[in-house]
């Protein structure tokens, strides 16, 4: 709001002792004692009240106090100003973010939710138009006041993606400015328990590569159900109803089990999902704390709350270490005192979950009816919260679209999954790849002298041997097979066998390795009954 020179209409002075303004001082901050408000507000010094107007033409008035501004008020609402903030650090719910960030917001960009920074007890509890503080890393004087675009809660849900506070006013904009210029004071972050202390010794400190992408993160600016086919799923939509539905951490199947028991599964849950939607490759190596705060806490359900001391491991270096030994992950400790992860296996058992796609329709089906998202006037329509929006809307759509038909609310969450494919072979392990499959294609084609030849492509996909397939032909056609390299396909055979052998071939893949009929391509080539080859 202040980023640009703004226009002064009037400066009035008024005695400090005014008790219309003491009275909404202490209703806008209930927190604030009565000598505080007296500290702030002093009766025997003068105040000016100036009334200016914004470079975007908002009439904001700005009580000013010792030479400094401490208030300034906006469509009736009172807001403090840094300089009032650095005296009462508490007074605001505060966030914190990088340093790097603080000239972003200087410029009148809002603070967007990927530069924020997760501090261990997690982020606090706020609600949608919240007045919030903003603190650098390391210092909790504020350096900024904002409003909250989104509760906590969805904060969380949206996996920490979005703008986060629409920010009023910044330490070093044109209305600090008109104060006495001071620099923020050092204001040491709370004191962390003792067996924390080793865990946060390297939470503040951020590779290159991190400062670089801070730059540019604050600006605001198929269905497949057959037998062999199976989605990935590339958002956790699908843990959505369980998450939803266990609240608290005492309710439903919980009640049997501890409390550490619990915290113990939520811990897994939330490192298992942040590998897998929140963590890339380029992101390794990766700092354990940056880790625990920016992706291990935004993967935490709504409403619950991940606190590691109250599991069996009581410190994420020891959670670390258990998951390192079942060989999910590789940590070191590429500085002294700070570990890093270093490694992931990324194809991982406990990693990955594969979905068909009549289990997705029943999850999101599910997920709906247990959230009470069906529309009461019109039960073919879905109210489309959070989590939904997030994992199926674009975001020019974000604020448009607030309800779907089931059809297309269905046919979205279809299209976000990554397609998979999984073949099961007799006495193997199952194979599971990403992608779609490529059907056996099936060709004729004119060789040297009009002499017709039958081509067949993708058998390795399927778990057959080219070559064993070519012995089998050309026994059964009696007639000559070649194998060759597959034009245009790397590391892929092709079976040649002289003749139209469609016919052989297809009694081959359908009745003696009883393939599928709509994972094969061409078989219509068939030679027609009478006629020759």
């Amino acid at each position: 709001m202040f980023a640009k020179a703004f226009r002064v209409k009037s400066n009035t002075a008024i005695k400090g002792s005014d008790r219309k303004l003491r009275a909404d001082v202490t209703t806008a901050f209930p927190t604030l004692g009565t000598d505080q408000v007296s500290e702030l507000v002093p009766g025997k010094e003068e105040l000016n009240i100036v009334k200016l107007y914004a470079h975007k033409g908002d009439a904001v008035t700005v009580y000013v106090s010792g030479g400094n501004p401490i208030l300034f008020e906006l469509e009736k609402n009172l807001y403090p100003t840094v300089y009032t903030l650095w005296s009462y650090p508490d007074l605001l719910p505060t966030f914190t973010t990088w340093p790097l960030v603080l000239e972003k917001l200087v410029g009148g960009a809002d603070l967007m939710l990927p530069g924020l920074v997760m501090p261990p007890a997690g982020l606090p509890q706020v609600q949608k138009g919240d007045l919030c503080a903003i603190s650098l890393v390391g210092n909790r004087a504020p350096v900024a006041i904002g409003v909250a675009a989104m509760s906590t809660a969805e904060m969380l849900t949206s996996g920490l993606k979005g703008r986060g506070f629409s920010v009023l006013h910044t330490y070093q904009d044109h209305l600090w400015r008109s104060g006495n210029k001071s620099s923020p004071p050092s204001i040491a972050p709370l004191a962390l328990d003792s067996a924390d202390l080793s865990e946060e010794k390297g939470s503040v400190q951020m590779d290159s590569t991190l400062q670089g992408d801070m730059r540019h993160m604050t600006l605001e600016g198929e269905e497949e159900n057959g037998e062999v086919h199976q989605a990935r799923e590339d958002k956790s939509l699908s843990e959505a109803p369980e998450d939803t539905s266990t609240r608290g951490l005492n309710q439903d199947s919980t009640d049997s089990k501890t409390l550490q028991e619990q915290m113990d599964e939520l811990l897994q849950q939330c490192f298992l999902h942040a590998l897998k939607c929140r963590v890339k490759k380029a992101d390794l190596p990766l700092l354990t704390s940056t880790f625990l705060g920016s992706h291990m806490f935004s993967c935490c359900p709504e409403g619950r709350q991940l606190d590691i001391k109250k599991s069996s491991y009581k410190k994420l270096s020891k959670f670390l270490q258990q998951m390192q030994q079942e060989q999910i992950i590789q940590v070191k400790e590429l500085s002294k005192g700070v570990e890093s992860i270093v490694a992931v296996d990324w194809k991982h058992p406990r990693k990955g979950s594969f979905l068909e796609g009549s289990e997705v329709r029943t999850i999101v089906i599910n997920y709906a009816k247990k959230n009470d998202l069906v529309d009461a006037d019109n039960k073919n329509l879905v109210r489309l919260d959070p989590i939904l929006c997030d994992c199926i809307l674009e975001k020019n759509e974000q604020h448009t679209v607030m309800k779907l038909p089931w059809d297309s609310l269905l046919t979205r969450c279809l299209e976000k999954l990554q397609p998979a494919y999984q073949v099961t072979l007799p006495g193997q392990e199952p194979i599971v790849k990403k992608g779609r499959i490529c059907p056996i294609d099936i060709t004729l084609a004119q060789r040297a002298s009009n002499k017709k030849v039958t081509v067949v492509r993708n058998l390795e996909a399927y778990g057959l041997d080219p070559y064993s397939v070519a012995a089998i032909l050309q026994q059964r056609c009696q007639a000559s097979t070649t194998v060759n390299p597959a034009p245009g396909a790397k590391d892929s055979l092709q079976v040649q066998i002289q003749g139209n052998q469609v016919h052989h071939l297809g009694w081959l893949l359908l009745e003696e390795y009883q393939l599928p009929r709509k994972h094969i391509q061409g078989l219509e080539k068939a030679l027609k009954p009478g006629k020759k080859k």
